[in-house]
């Protein structure tokens, strides 16, 4: 290959990119504008996570021992950040489904742009209002009264791994999109996502569960995030010992990894064979 059929490739490939980069930007900035449309829908986005913490930190808290001592708020707040991290994949999963029931997405496949575009899009979209919901629950547990005790490192640490997660499931969030034939299929997904985040080390530590239910709770990705976070925001751990719980910091990096090296081509490759 000559220098100038390879300075040609180079500049067609560089080309590529920009397009790809500047498709995802357009489908990022359609979906947040969405929000902007339509307030009452980032409202209740917003406003769950905070009647959640109200509800389990006030009417069930006084009830909840953590094992080994500790505040029960003090152990909720990582569990319930990464439950609010993990729930989002249900509204990845609506926003996608409305779309292509609305032929939205089929003009997007109709258009001379990138097919990783509309997903990647989303997934950014998706990450903003995470940011977003993570603050905001940051913020009201600080109200009544939770503390984060490591250093500011190591909470920017635990705020990463949280993100993380929902980075993950995002994919998972519109593969199921894709999916589903409609709206209405899309809410039976919280049947997914209720055993997903209850089964699991974020409200209950896994040692007061039956064996059995222990064990799938301890190796649910989900608690290696928040076991992971609460070790980094210095809140109780309530760890049983096993190899998962005494390994979750490397097990909070490896699930959304491998969550998302399966479900992010397969949200791409679904896109393309979606009917025309």
């Amino acid at each position: 290959m000559s220098a100038l059929e390879l300075h040609a490739r180079t500049g067609r490939e560089r080309s590529r990119a920009h397009w790809a980069l500047a498709d995802c930007w357009n489908v990022t900035r359609r979906s947040l504008t969405h929000y902007q449309r339509q307030p009452v829908a980032i409202i209740w986005q917003l406003g769950f996570p905070i009647i959640s913490v109200l509800l389990y930190g006030y009417v069930f808290g006084s009830a909840m021992k953590v094992p080994g001592g500790g505040d029960y708020r003090e152990f909720l707040m990582p569990g319930m950040f990464a439950t609010t991290m993990t729930m989002g994949f249900m509204s990845t999963a609506m926003a996608v489904v409305t779309d292509a029931g609305k032929g939205v997405i089929d003009r997007f496949r109709s258009m001379p742009m990138a097919p990783s575009a509309v997903s990647a899009g989303r997934g950014v979209a998706d990450l903003v209002v995470a940011c977003a919901e993570l603050t905001i629950l940051a913020v009201t547990a600080l109200a009544i009264g939770w503390r984060a005790g490591g250093s500011p490192l190591e909470a920017v640490g635990a705020s990463g791994l949280l993100l993380l997660l929902r980075f993950s499931l995002i994919w998972v969030g519109v593969w199921l999109g894709l999916l589903v034939p409609n709206a209405e299929s899309a809410g039976g997904l919280h049947a997914i996502a209720f055993p997903i985040t209850m089964i699991s080390s974020a409200l209950v530590a896994p040692s007061l569960m039956p064996g059995w239910l222990g064990t799938v709770a301890a190796w649910n990705p989900v608690s290696s995030t928040v076991t992971a976070s609460r070790e980094l925001f210095g809140n109780p751990v309530a760890s049983g010992g096993t190899w998962v719980e005494e390994h979750a910091l490397l097990m909070a990096l490896v699930w959304p990894l491998v969550i998302t090296l399966v479900f992010l081509p397969l949200a791409v490759r679904r896109f393309r064979r979606l009917s025309r």
